[in-house]
């Protein structure tokens, strides 16, 4: 008696309408590390690329537009007379205190918040009302509480930072699986020991990736900050050009916070696969 072919042909069906697999597209895998390269190089040159051709050949007025060169002619100009390197650091510190305060104390909420039903109930319903409120509408309230010194524009980064960041840690919390706060809770360990040696550890990649993303919303807020009775920042610095129709000089000021923002981007990711190897999202391997 012949075989039955009706299993060979399902199969080879299947086979046929399945998409073969290839280098560019892997679902949730690594790809190989020189088309990563050429890749990441391909994101960052084709739009420079695009930007050379318009300013080049579409006759652009330079109020609108200005080509890479003459950007690169403001940016040498700002630099040798300091200016741009002023602007950069003040802009830097404010981002740096305001973010790092928001950091010290969202993460332990946000940890408390996910980890304690009775936390949450407590502070959730004021997060989630705080975090609908543009912060740069607490200006005039900063400006009248704090003058118009460093202190409201870090505060500004503070609190744009501070409800999204906990809220966020508190989500990465609330995932974390019961099988291994129970098996904890089988072996001796107390609710300190759950938190610090469970807990914690677990959530540490999202709240690093978290950190990461909050981040670009406090260079966001530094802008507005800066509009405060400012006299150096890059927000300023971008204000005064637009005043003035200096395009070349608001494309340095952009060019700047987006190179740095990238910076620190990629130093979050590095310390993601230093400090949690044992992830497997993670994986150095």
């Amino acid at each position: 008696m012949p075989p039955n072919p009706e299993p060979r042909s399902i199969q080879s069906h299947l086979k046929q309408k399945s998409l073969n697999p290839t280098v560019f597209w892997r679902i949730a895998e690594e790809i190989p590390p020189p088309l990563n390269i050429g890749l990441t190089v391909t994101s960052i040159a084709l739009p420079l690329l695009l930007w050379w051709l318009v300013t080049t050949f579409a006759n652009v007025d330079p109020k609108f537009l200005p080509s890479p060169g003459k950007v690169l002619e403001a940016f040498g100009r700002l630099w040798n007379t300091r200016e741009l390197l002023k602007d950069t650091v003040a802009s830097l510190w404010r981002v740096g205190v305001g973010f790092l305060f928001a950091l010290v104390f969202s993460i332990p909420i946000g940890v408390l918040m996910g980890s304690f039903p009775s936390i949450r109930a407590l502070l959730e319903p004021m997060f989630g009302l705080m975090r609908y409120m543009p912060a740069p509408a607490f200006i005039p309230l900063l400006i009248l509480y704090l003058g118009i010194g460093e202190e409201p524009k870090i505060m500004l980064i503070f609190i744009g930072v501070f409800f999204f960041n906990s809220l966020m840690v508190m989500d990465t919390v609330k995932f974390v699986p019961k099988d291994l706060i129970e098996s904890t809770y089988m072996l001796g360990g107390n609710r300190w020991e759950i938190l610090t040696q469970v807990i914690f550890p677990h959530v540490l990649p999202g709240i690093l990736d978290a950190s990461r993303i909050n981040l670009a919303a406090a260079w966001q807020l530094v802008i507005v900050s800066e509009l405060i009775a400012a006299t150096e920042g890059l927000g300023r610095r971008i204000s005064v050009a637009g005043r003035f129709l200096r395009t070349d000089e608001i494309f340095v000021g952009l060019i700047v916070i987006g190179a740095i923002g990238l910076t620190f981007d990629l130093l979050f990711q590095y310390l993601l696969r230093v400090s949690c190897k044992w992830s497997s999202h993670w994986s150095l391997d």
